[in-house]
């Protein structure tokens, strides 16, 4: 991960001031920085979304693709995570960007992996045989710090803008079975994202904890919670990051902070979401080029 080099008088300025609840750029220990959203910026993809999250910005593409069902979930279909870091910085080209995507795929599956985040069998197109699977593609275009939370933003707001084309089974007299796409693009199916998490990252600086901690903050920081919740402040996961420990009551704080934090979050994003719908194409757009 991008990380910086502070003195330690740096840092003993940025522990002193969280302790105070005042940070170096003038926020509180539970405010987010402004962040910027933007979907529908890739145009051949299913879905896409992009986001600004202070010096953090991420783009997310969603693809949609024919495939089989996994045994396990005849009835489903499923959703398949793929990042890259190494567009960001030459620390993270090679090996170092890889770990580090792999890392990020392995939270948002395990992130993913709860019951009803996903409508998963609405995916289903025909039971043991064909299903839709989601490639979701997320590209690192900048990292200001906190990037598991803005991950997390722009990947409900790439499903929330994603439209599957709606399929028909057709079945002949020998029962060979066909499929049929519909020619109009405005036929199709949308996701419902109401229970899809949104990961909360909460860092432990001197005895308290921020969140959307910035580069230098993480930089003073030994042991970090990854909360993911959703809309209704329901805790689905949780991971520990760092080398340092965090105590039980430390942790129950966070929890409770993560909780909290996490329903506003949500809140605030489908909002905008709603917001930039509601303009319809008559938005103007910036694209991941702007």
């Amino acid at each position: 991960m991008a990380s910086v080099v502070l003195s330690e008088a740096e840092k003993l300025y940025i522990v002193h001031g969280v302790q105070e609840d005042l940070r170096v750029d003038g926020r509180g220990c539970e405010d987010y920085r402004c962040a910027e959203v933007e979907t529908d910026v890739v145009s051949n993809t299913s879905g896409s979304a992009r986001v600004k999250l202070g010096e953090t910005d991420i783009l997310v593409g969603i693809k949609a693709e024919m495939g089989t069902p996994k045994l396990e979930k005849p009835d489903e279909g499923y959703l398949e995570f793929f990042v890259d870091c190494s567009s960001n910085s030459p620390e993270l080209e090679g090996r170092g960007g890889e770990e580090l995507g792999t890392d990020i795929a392995n939270t948002l599956y395990r992130v993913f992996s709860c019951e009803n985040c996903i409508d998963l069998k609405s995916l289903c197109i025909n039971p043991k045989e064909h299903c839709w699977v989601l490639y979701v593609d997320v590209l690192l275009l900048e990292c200001g710090g906190n990037i598991f939370d803005a991950i997390s933003i722009a990947v409900k707001a790439a499903l929330f803008n994603t439209r599957i084309p709606k399929v028909r089974v057709l079945e002949d007299e020998e029962g060979t079975k066909e499929i049929e796409l519909s020619d109009d693009p405005y036929d199709c199916i949308r996701l419902s994202v109401d229970e899809v998490p949104c990961i909360v990252t909460l860092s432990k600086i001197g005895y308290r904890h921020v969140v959307d901690a910035t580069l230098q903050e993480e930089a003073c920081s030994l042991a970090s919670l990854l909360i993911s919740v959703t809309s209704k402040g329901a805790i689905t996961s949780m991971k520990k990051v760092g080398k340092g420990s965090l105590d039980p009551e430390s942790i129950f704080e966070m929890m409770e902070t993560g909780q909290r934090v996490g329903k506003s979050l949500h809140i605030a994003l489908q909002k905008i979401l709603d917001e930039e719908e509601s303009l319809g194409t008559s938005r103007s757009k910036v694209g991941f080029l702007g």
